[in-house]
């Protein structure tokens, strides 16, 4: 059966692609994986068996956007916690002050990672009438900054002094790997929310945890952790300030539907010895 296998559709990190698999498949040429995200893969490895390796970038940045704004909208108002105080049995009527939350409009988002989903966050934010820094690898050509009103700054410390809100939407490397720890969370305005919707290893989860309750940060609403799902245990699910989904990223119907869509488009060009579209190389 192995020598009959030419693609492999990778569907949230199924099945693992290790030395063993490949070398069990010989005739393998290409990889296509359900998302953009390609840290649970070894691009050197598959790329030393010959074998392409493509992503999903067209088919998620849209909906991975919209995860990022309601994140921060639900934060910023305090969704679930109201959610929870509306539906209590025991709830007649309630202190305004126990409600309050940020005001959005207006306020500064900090996107840290402005590639294509970076992009869309800022132009939704743009829709809010927010002020936007970004801090990205290489700067954006100055017609997309000006765009969506866009101000980079080539020190994230700058950006995290600024923002209202901090955006993490960088891909999981060496280098963003706690990306965000003590000292980066104690540059941030007492007030400020960190919203992750990258990878749970971007951000140094004990010094985030102890940020949130000693008030280092005012809350942080997170879509990614380390692990997934987290310890039922764990303290940051005790936390009021906290909002935490299960990776909801790209898990819309049409997302899904158009993720299959692309890995096909790039197993088809390969087997045909044509361009992927959506190729990714190891660095």
């Amino acid at each position: 059966i192995g020598k009959k296998v030419q693609a492999i559709y990778l569907w949230w990190h199924k099945p693992v692609i290790t030395k063993e698999l490949l070398q069990s498949l010989p005739n393998l040429k290409v990889i296509a994986n359900s998302g953009v995200g390609m840290d649970h893969v070894d691009l050197k490895l598959v790329a030393s068996f010959g074998v392409k390796m493509a992503n999903a970038p067209r088919a998620v940045s849209s909906t991975t956007a919209d995860t990022g704004m309601a994140l921060l909208l639900a934060s910023a108002r305090r969704l679930v916690e109201v959610h929870n105080i509306s539906i209590s049995p025991s709830m007649e009527k309630y202190c305004e002050a126990d409600i309050l939350g940020v005001k959005v409009t207006g306020a500064t988002l900090g996107i840290i990672g402005m590639g294509s989903i970076g992009y869309k966050i800022a132009l939704r934010a743009k829709a809010f009438e927010m002020s936007i820094l970004y801090h990205n690898r290489t700067r954006r050509k100055v017609q997309e900054e000006q765009a969506v009103g866009a101000i980079y700054c080539k020190k994230i410390d700058s950006l995290l002094q600024q923002a209202d809100f901090v955006m993490l939407v960088v891909s999981l490397t060496p280098q963003t790997h706690k990306l965000i720890g003590k000292r980066e969370l104690e540059l941030m305005k007492p007030t400020a929310t960190l919203i992750n919707i990258s990878r749970g290893a971007v951000v140094d989860q004990e010094a985030l945890l102890a940020a949130l309750q000693t008030g280092v940060i005012g809350a942080a609403a997170l879509d990614v952790t380390s692990p997934e799902p987290l310890p039922r245990d764990h303290p940051l699910l005790k936390l009021k300030n906290v909002i935490i989904t299960p990776h909801l990223g790209i898990k819309t119907d049409k997302a899904t539907y158009m993720i299959t869509e692309e890995a096909v488009e790039n197993i088809l060009a390969a087997l045909n010895g044509l361009p992927l579209p959506s190729e990714v190389l190891p660095d």
